[in-house]
């Protein structure tokens, strides 16, 4: 089973804009995370999309949003084709513009905190210029012509900050967001090397070593980073992965277990249970009933 997170090159490539067909391409979009944002504009049938453990119905001229380190997968809802445009970006290389204006990152990690809507309706995404910004994205991307850096970055820009105003009529009170991001003391790219040993017998005080960090210092930048501790972050991941295999393998439970680095299977049970609220093999057995009415 691979890794959930999915790397990007944000050296040499910080933007992408992409089109999503999903009679062309490899689909449903498994669960996976990565440190860009990501916007999602849906341009015909609905996508069922779960970010975070919340499902949202996406149909189309409607908008997601992804912050950098949600894990999120894309379904069809009905059964039926899915078609979006995309666009994927490394936050970090979108600074305040402005001795007043937020990083996009600190803005993000703000409205993250205090939860602000991802998913945007057919009249907001209209307002927010969607199909123009998509679409402008995705020529560029396509094109390589000259300024094609700029006219990407304003783009963006323009659709981040629309959000955000529309945001703060919702009730965000934006002079809250610092300016500048604290420093994170390496703690972003840490959930890197904890994915990638989610099976493993990790312990948080070796994930704080490699963070040159002393134990209680590092338990209180992550819980500041992510909004949970260090050992929630890991259960949480491994529930995601085992979540993977339950869904797309046969796999019996004890090799689950072992897997995705939880003591038993036993363990692993309760574990899922207390997250999902029901067990891995009801989960399997839902998955199956759906199937059969679909098919149906």
């Amino acid at each position: 089973m691979s890794s959930l997170f999915e790397k990007q090159d944000s050296l040499n490539f910080p933007i992408e804009a992409f089109m999503f067909d999903s009679e062309k391409l490899a689909f449903p979009v498994k669960q996976h995370w990565h440190y860009f944002a990501e916007f999602i504009y849906v341009l015909d049938g609905r996508a069922h999309i779960i970010c975070d453990g919340q499902h949202y119905t996406v149909s189309g001229g409607e908008l997601m949003l992804f912050f950098p380190s949600a894990v999120h997968s894309i379904f069809s809802a009905d059964g039926k084709p899915v078609i979006f445009a995309g666009i994927k970006f490394d936050p970090v290389k979108f600074p305040n513009t402005s001795s007043y204006a937020p990083s996009v990152t600190a803005i993000f990690k703000y409205a993250k905190s205090k939860g602000m809507p991802v998913h945007f309706k057919t009249e907001k995404a209209a307002k927010l210029c969607c199909e123009d910004i998509f679409s402008g994205c995705v020529r560029e991307t396509e094109q390589y012509l000259f300024g094609r850096d700029i006219m990407l970055r304003s783009r963006i820009y323009m659709l981040v900050f629309g959000i955000v105003r529309l945001w703060i009529s919702q009730g965000l009170d934006i002079n809250g967001c610092p300016v500048s991001s604290a420093d994170i003391y390496g703690i972003e790219n840490i959930a890197e090397y904890i994915d990638s040993r989610l099976e493993e017998n990790i312990r948080v005080t070796e994930i704080a070593q490699k963070c040159h960090m002393s134990y209680s210092g590092f338990a209180a930048k992550f819980k500041e980073q992510y909004g949970l501790t260090c050992k929630e972050y890991i259960e949480r991941m491994r529930i995601f992965k085992a979540e993977e295999y339950l869904l797309f393998t046969d796999h019996d439970l004890n090799y689950i277990s072992q897997h995705t680095g939880f003591s038993d299977c036993s363990h692993f049970i309760r574990c899922f249970k207390k997250h999902r609220g029901l067990t891995p093999k009801q989960l399997r057995l839902r998955k199956r009933l759906s199937a059969g009415s679909d098919q149906g």
